[in-house]
């Protein structure tokens, strides 16, 4: 037994079979659930395993899971696992040129989807050249043309694969794609070792203590730390948080929850009922809605077994952080920082905010060093966030720019990310912001998300993000598109730089201002920052 996800997972479902591993509700409010222990679910695994295999899908073959949260995305990407057949999530909100790029991209031989989606599959498919074996979930919208190569019914691949867990020797090596970005770029395929994927990204079995040092110790630490845990990853599973998040509840052998679509609501009835202990989500974008129904319509809710709630992916405004801290103080929030490229990077400190910066306290993997040189920055001098140890491989069909972020330096593999930052001489990093994302305006050098923390604590705004605009006398210039709060008074762009100039320097205060009906993120709650250029430069939505 080594390292692999599939060994990993089936040691569990052997050491617990009995126990409930998920519950995946529906349609939130409508009661529509199932709920499945590890014995359950590892067979179920095993028969869509079956049925891929008994189609042709081999040993290291792409597999997209073009799918909505629900069971059928957990039991497809197990599946893959268990046949070696390496897993890639896909963007559901992609339309068909960016299906036909990743599709292409990443060399997908077979496609699980959900029905709705098949309008776009069949229209994206017939521009790919290696995908020959599609699945379907569901049944399709009426009308929606049909893909050219027929798709299999999901329960019908279901029933006609064997239960029986027959397969071959696994390795470490065996791979895990995530694809990552669309929103500032094309996306990327980024290559984990299972291994490496286990320990940078999901704790190696104890995310808040010493990890496992043999595979075989996570099973026997599940069978004798009994249950009671229950983990919540609120986001889509195709975001990399998510589907973490789930396998780090699987590896404590807990039960993991999961709703089809993100509503506020009917999250916190979930935490009441399920008795739920821990909740993962994405930014201010996810928890500003919770906040907003334990504030109001959900007041009274008992989150008394919520321990912690985790971000990652995108910062947590101080405003929002605080007015959760009030609503629900028992509860832990997390703070965390890391990437599909680096997985857990550490968390915030508490006095990360506008006035002190987004501050971390990074594991011992994690420096920031001289992008030029790839040495470690002295104390206070800017560079970028680097991580050694359990990086990936590099990116998919792209040596390029794998070698552009992926290093060795003193027989150690090291992974560059594009977060700029500095580190204090107590080894706190303060994280200024993508370098890619980074305004130039007059010399002076504004990074987004810090302008975006000091209007969130206006009074008056409920989402924002900045961008630069080309300007004639300074290169560029500083550009808020703010959503304002519910029944808000308008605020003037005297009165944003007003509220702005107590916390920021002055070259970072915003030149121009859009308001804007709401702020367009990804499902998962990151940033569109291409969006928020072309609505700032146009000056209006």
């Amino acid at each position: 037994m080594e390292f692999n996800l599939a060994d990993l997972f089936e040691s569990i479902a052997d050491a617990v079979p009995d126990r409930e591993a998920l519950v995946y509700i529906d349609h939130p409010g409508t009661g529509a659930e199932r709920r499945l222990t590890y014995a359950e679910l590892d067979a179920a695994a095993n028969r869509i395993a079956h049925h891929l295999a008994d189609s042709g899908i081999g040993t290291g073959e792409h597999v997209g899971l073009h799918l909505y949260n629900g069971v059928e995305y957990l039991q497809t990407l197990l599946a893959c696992l268990k046949i070696r057949a390496v897993p890639v999530n896909v963007n559901y909100r992609y339309v068909e040129d960016e299906l036909v790029h990743l599709y292409r991209d990443a060399d997908l031989a077979a496609l699980v989807f959900d029905a709705e989606f098949t309008g776009r599959v069949a229209a994206a498919l017939p521009r790919t050249t290696r995908l020959r074996h599609l699945v379907r979930v569901g049944t399709p919208p009426a009308g929606d043309p049909e893909p050219h190569i027929a798709p299999v019914d999901f329960a019908e691949a279901e029933a006609s694969g064997s239960s029986a867990r027959d397969f071959g020797p696994r390795s470490a090596d065996d791979q895990f794609i995530i694809y990552t970005g669309g929103t500032t770029g094309m996306p990327k395929g980024v290559m984990w070792r299972q291994e490496d994927l286990f320990f940078a990204g999901m704790g190696g079995g104890a995310p808040t203590g010493a990890p496992v040092t043999r595979p075989e110790e996570l099973a026997e630490r599940v069978a004798a730390a009994g249950e009671g845990l229950v983990f919540f990853p609120t986001p889509p599973l195709m975001h990399g948080t998510s589907t973490l998040t789930a396998f780090i509840g699987f590896h404590f052998g807990q039960k993991v929850v999961l709703h089809r679509k993100y509503v506020p609501e009917e999250v916190l009835r979930t935490v009441e009922r399920e008795r739920v202990s821990s909740i993962s989500l994405v930014g201010d974008a996810m928890l500003r809605p919770l906040v907003d129904a334990l504030a109001g319509p959900m007041k009274g809710t008992d989150t008394s077994s919520l321990f912690s709630v985790s971000s990652s992916g995108a910062i947590l405004s101080e405003a929002i952080r605080d007015r959760f801290r009030e609503l629900v103080p028992h509860t832990m929030l997390l703070n965390n920082f890391g990437s599909s490229e680096s997985g857990f990077n550490g968390t915030a400190t508490d006095d990360s905010g506008p006035a002190k910066g987004f501050r971390v306290q990074v594991n011992h993997r994690t420096t920031v060093v001289d992008p030029a040189t790839l040495e470690p920055v002295a104390a206070g001098e800017p560079g970028r966030i680097a991580q050694c140890g359990h990086v990936p491989l590099g990116y998919y069909n792209d040596p390029a720019k794998t070698a552009e972020t992926f290093f060795e330096l003193d027989g150690a593999r090291w992974v560059l990310l594009g977060d700029m930052a500095t580190v204090d001489a107590d080894g706190v990093v303060t994280v200024l912001g993508r370098g890619s994302q980074c305004i130039n305006t007059g010399g002076e050098k504004v990074y987004p998300e810090e302008v975006e923390q000091a209007l969130k604590a206006h009074p008056d705004v409920y989402d924002a993000l900045v961008a630069g605009v080309p300007d004639g006398t300074w290169g560029n210039r500083v550009s808020a598109v703010v959503q304002l709060r519910e029944g808000a008074t308008e605020p003037t762009l005297k009165d944003i730089q007003a509220h702005c100039r107590a916390r920021l320097a002055g070259y970072k205060i915003p030149r121009g201002l859009v308001i804007a009906p709401r702020i367009q993120r990804s499902p998962s709650g990151k940033a569109d920052y291409r969006w928020a250029r072309m609505v700032a430069a146009n000056g209006r939505v």
